[in-house]
């Protein structure tokens, strides 16, 4: 899989990161120029169509959000050994995890509504979910889809996974009964999913390519027709997001002193590496041999533990990019004046939940899976644009805390006997063998 920073495989060209910089400066210059809020009627029209190649790239992101998630679900189940009772551990960990991401993202975001922070008057489209009740029984009925292309059609991510763990528990228990019988059926199946995953993943990369002209396009167009208004609640996204991100670091760093034999400082001078090229590369997955090695020789964890935390437990851990699209989703409905009900919070913490799986280890994956979360509750998804703005510094932010989660799942598997105190005695009983 292709995992390197799109826009930097092929010769010499700038990082994302400087690229959408470059096209926010330039934006804010074409939105001044025409009239930042005071804009000439005759300009409208294309002051409009400065927004065509944004609604293009979201087009094309919500095209790949649900192959990319039902392939992501298939290949961790293929590809992925667990073993069974730490595999059950594993799971509980990662869910709890990810759990707590998810409420620490929208108790901060309800308190300091950063939405708040600025207004856009008119929305470009109204949410039709806003005024229901929470039925689970509903919800129960709405998981099973009525067919099995259905949700890669409706973009329902509730139905994707269903779909997405039964199969892949099938193929999972196909391939565990055709190794015990020396049989290797299972291997073409597990080639054409694990083909059309680095397929998908080579066409998110071509689409987030042109991210920075959609940068370019909706901020000059927001600035003409509006002015700076809409993006003083940015810096109150990245505030609330910060402060979400430092409550989840809390959050890991409490679990690692209560439930593991490893002190803080180790914790943190041991994977001070893994955290930095972390927020330098704003990938979990290129980070993770590095965190696997921290883990293992400057944590001094043992390789079972580094393994299973590290390695398995990074395709599912994505708390980071979690938190950030339950607040993304309470974000822009503050902003347009739209009131999510406690029924709409619930489901957007299940769709984070299940759409940050899909975040694939690579930059920018999360403004995929966003999109799912954005339909969920009827929020438009023209306004994910907005986000991207500021999403290349939040990516790094969010990225070293998916980091940190792998590595505290690492620790608490260690449990809390440390590796060093146990290996002595083993010497000792094997030291008369030895001898004789």
């Amino acid at each position: 899989m292709a995992n390197a920073e799109p826009g930097s495989t092929h010769g010499i060209r700038l990082p994302l990161y400087v690229q959408i910089l470059i096209a926010l400066v330039l934006a804010i210059g074409v939105g001044v120029w025409f009239g930042a809020g005071n804009y000439d009627p005759a300009h409208e029209t294309l002051i409009k169509n400065l927004a065509t190649p944004c609604e293009l790239v979201l087009k094309a992101l919500r095209a790949l959000a649900t192959p990319l998630i039902l392939l992501a679900v298939l290949h961790a189940f293929l590809t992925t050994e667990i073993p069974g009772t730490a595999g059950r551990r594993l799971a509980w960990l990662l869910l709890s995890n990810t759990l707590m991401a998810i409420l620490i993202g929208l108790l901060v975001a309800n308190v300091l509504q950063p939405g708040t922070w600025g207004q856009v008057t008119i929305p470009l489209s109204t949410p039709e979910t806003t005024n229901k009740t929470l039925d689970p029984w509903e919800l129960l009925r709405d998981t099973i889809p009525e067919s099995i292309l259905q949700p890669l059609v409706d973009n329902n991510v509730i139905q994707l996974i269903f779909v997405a763990l039964a199969f892949g528990i099938a193929l999972r228990a196909i391939k565990s009964t055709q190794i015990a019988r020396g049989h290797a059926d299972y291997l073409s199946i597990q080639h054409i999913i694990t083909t059309l995953f680095e397929a998908v993943i080579r066409i998110l990369h071509w689409v987030i390519l042109l991210v920075p002209i959609a940068v370019f396009g909706i901020v000059a167009r927001t600035i003409a027709l509006k002015g700076f208004a809409p993006f003083q609640a940015l810096g109150g996204l990245i505030i609330a997001v910060l402060v979400a991100l430092g409550l989840q670091a809390t959050y890991y760093l409490t679990r690692v002193r209560l439930g593991t034999w490893v002190s803080i400082p180790r914790f943190l001078r041991g994977g001070s590496d893994a955290l930095f090229a972390a927020f330098s590369t704003a990938s979990s997955t290129v980070t993770m041999p590095i965190t696997f090695e921290a883990l293992l020789e400057k944590v001094g964890l043992r390789e079972s533990s580094a393994s299973l935390g590290a390695l398995v437990g990074s395709n599912f851990n994505n708390d980071g990019t979690a938190l950030h699209e339950a607040m993304a989703a309470l974000f822009v409905a503050q902003l347009l004046g739209i009131k999510l009900g406690f029924a709409q919070q619930v489901l957007v913490v299940l769709t984070s939940i299940f759409a940050s799986v899909g975040a694939a280890g690579i930059p920018e994956a999360g403004l995929v899976t966003m999109t799912l979360v954005f339909s969920s509750v009827g929020l438009p998804t023209e306004y994910i644009a907005l986000l991207i703005t500021v999403d290349w510094f939040l990516d790094r932010c969010r990225t070293a805390i998916n980091v940190m989660g792998d590595m505290t799942v690492s620790c608490l598997l260690d449990g809390k006997q440390p590796k060093l105190a146990v290996e002595p005695f083993l010497e000792e009983a094997l030291a008369p063998e030895t001898e004789g």
